[in-house]
């Protein structure tokens, strides 16, 4: 952390301190240094400081430094006496330090009073909670719950048309996870679309960020929130049917199950991640919470890529935060390894798992370090992104990310297909080779920096299953190199690639790709990272022919931030494509719609303005990033707006915007 606030100060020294106090309950055998506290933080909505960068995609909040002394001493005491031999020396299921910083306060203190760690906090006052999670998150509870922050559906609007099963199915909107949406669904065209307006917008109490993609059905709106809240919303109105409060933040998307339309004995399921990784399976017309998993034992282990249904099974990839805690100089990198876990989507119960890591890490003797500690490997090769579902072939294909440290394995940086039915291992394509990278490389202490010291050029972006003009079928995916690569299905050989932007640390492709019309729309966000390279940075949105990789069209992306904080052009999140459109979130605030033939800009908003909201919460647009992209559906476009992380501008609103029924499509 690099700020000159009081606060912050307070916070790091308090962190060091407070680790003497250190116990060995859960089984380390010596206390170890705290991590520094979160560091780059910035006041939500209004003020972003100034001090922070993009300089590395290392997972940093974009929260409010705004507990006072007392709370700093007070939450530091608490934490050491009873959180911290958890949560820093990294026992099993316990959250990392690391990964606490970056939720609410409101959900830290949620988990004290009324969830998974009230026993351990039994002997806590009120007020000793209030001030951990304070203390934690770096900035006070706003006194406002989720469930008081809501307008309650009755009557009609509460609800559900049976009649309406999921139309976009998952997070992709079909099998293929081409993120396209047919011209007769989305209701939107190149005729109307310059007459969408504001039809309602929610503020999502206590948050920074609204990353969560929201799924459609009958006729509701479904969404998580970075405090946690699954919403059920009726999507004429905004009046929440139902709310679900997860154990913390869920990034990913919501995936509803298709039922039978008019089936008035459907009880269908819906799906989601949270932060701490934990899936979880709750009724979708109640709410009522079927079963929760805990996906994977490592302290680090995060759910960001939205699970996949197809039948009845459920995708779960797990990714994780390790890379980003290895930047604590104190820490012993690092042992998570990635995977792809099969759930029985009725029990939550595993049916087969594929580590992306074959075996666990072990101590590397070869890499001693000054102050004893410890280096692990192999490790990482992270799935952050969405599996893509080949019905043909009886197979996935899913994206990885690097390793965290030394030695560098065969599926880092890989594009991989999995049988359906065993994951078993059918091809894999290797982007990068030697690609190990973790916070460590940024800091000015490199001690746990691998040998191979990056590029960090994952894929954070889903695959997708398209065919070209020429009849073919191939497997499009995007790097965080800002590489656009084309596969054949069958054999994972490579057909073609370009190298569309620069890429970078915080990306390049980051979040998705959209695959239409025998085109595969690329969006490139290419923001500054502290690295020179030898290609300019070339932010914004790229069209290129499925069957070649070659140019159909291109549209860079003007700088006009105009002194915005946390402001880049270019283009980070997901994005979705009909018929006649291309429809995106920018990095800077701006929501926009292309002409999916020349990739003319023929719609924008701008949404990191304050909006009024149905629910009275202040509420503000950003930068729209994460795995969320602009869904178009029955003459609606949804989209959240605010990314309040790596860099990006925070937000923290929904918005819903209407065409005009009266313009024909």
């Amino acid at each position: 952390m690099r700020s000159n606030h009081t606060s912050a100060r307070l916070i790091r020294a308090a962190t060091l301190l407070l680790m003497s106090f250190v116990l060995t309950a859960c089984g380390g055998d010596k206390p170890p240094t705290a991590p520094q506290a979160a560091a780059e933080t910035a006041p939500a909505q209004e003020q972003v400081a100034r001090a922070h960068g993009a300089a590395s995609d290392s997972y940093k909040d974009t929260a409010a430094i705004n507990v006072d002394e007392e709370t700093v001493r007070k939450g530091s005491e608490v934490f050491g006496r009873v959180c911290a031999q958890c949560h820093v020396v990294g026992v099993a299921r316990a959250p990392q330090l690391y990964i606490l910083q970056i939720m609410t306060p409101e959900s830290i203190y949620r988990a004290l009073t009324e969830g998974a760690m009230q026993v351990q906090a039994k002997d806590l006052s009120l007020d000793e909670k209030r001030a951990v999670a304070e203390y934690l998150a770096q900035r006070k509870m706003s006194g406002k719950q989720a469930e008081d922050t809501v307008a309650m559906c009755s009557g009609a609007t509460a609800g559900f048309d049976r009649n309406e099963p999921p139309v976009l199915q998952g997070w992709g909107f079909d099998d293929a996870s081409t993120h396209y949406i047919p011209n007769q669904v989305a209701g939107i065209t190149r005729n109307n679309v310059r007459t969408l307006k504001l039809k309602w917008a929610f503020g999502f109490p206590n948050a920074v960020r609204a990353r969560s993609q929201p799924a459609i059905a009958a006729g509701a709106i479904y969404v998580g929130s970075h405090e946690g809240t699954v919403y059920a919303f009726d999507r004429n109105t905004g009046c929440a049917r139902w709310t679900f409060m997860a154990g913390s933040e869920v990034r990913t998307g919501i995936v509803v199950q298709p039922w039978t339309a008019g089936d008035e004995a459907a009880d269908p399921l819906l799906f989601f991640g949270d932060l701490a990784g934990n899936a979880y399976a709750l009724k979708a017309f109640t709410g009522e919470l079927v079963w929760r998993v805990h996906m994977d034992d490592h302290p680090a282990a995060v759910l960001t890529g939205t699970p996949t249904l197809y039948g009845d099974t459920v995708y779960v990839p797990v990714s994780s935060l390790e890379e980003g805690q290895a930047g604590k100089p104190d820490y012993e990198c690092c042992t998570f390894r990635g995977s792809m876990v099969a759930l029985d989507a009725a029990t939550g119960k595993e049916k087969w798992r594929r580590w992306f890591v074959d075996q666990p890490a072990v101590e590397q003797k070869d890499r001693e370090r000054d102050d004893g500690r410890k280096h692990y490997g192999p490790s990482g090769v992270p799935m952050w992104s969405t599996a893509a579902v080949d019905v043909k072939r009886g197979q996935m294909y899913v994206t990885l990310g690097d390793n965290y440290s030394t030695p560098a394995t065969s599926l880092s940086d890989a594009v991989v297909a999995l049988a359906l039915d065993t994951g078993d291992i059918r091809w894999s394509f290797q982007a990068l080779e030697n690609d190990a990278w973790n916070g460590s490389c940024d800091e000015h202490n490199r001690v746990n920096c691998p040998e191979e010291d990056g590029p960090d050029f994952d894929f954070g972006a889903g695959a997708a299953l398209a065919k070209g003009a020429d009849g073919r079928e191939y497997v499009v995916a995007g790097q965080k190199s800002s590489t656009a690569w084309g596969l054949d299905p069958d054999t994972g050989k490579l057909v073609w690639k370009n190298q569309v932007g620069r890429g970078g640390v915080v990306a390049g492709i980051h979040f998705g790709i959209a695959a239409a019309n025998n085109t595969m729309y690329v969006p490139v966000s290419d923001v500054p990272d502290g690295r020179e390279y030898d290609v300019p940075a070339r932010p914004g949105m790229y069209a290129l022919d499925i069957a070649t990789g070659e140019y159909r069209w291109q549209a860079p992306s003007a700088n006009r931030c105009d002194g915005r904080l946390a402001c880049h052009p270019g283009y980070s999140g997901a994005i979705s494509a009909t018929d006649d459109l291309v429809l995106a979130g920018a990095n800077d605030g701006w929501l926009q719609a292309f002409d999916a033939s020349t990739g003319e800009v023929v719609w924008e908003v701008d949404t990191a303005v304050p909006f009024e909201t149905i629910n009275d919460v202040e509420a503000k647009g950003g930068s729209m990033g994460g795995g969320a992209a602009p869904i178009a559906y029955d003459g609606l476009l949804i989209m959240n707006s605010g990314y309040g992380f790596a860099g990006k501008m925070p937000g923290n609103v929904l918005l819903v915007f209407e065409v005009d029924r009266g313009v024909a499509q």
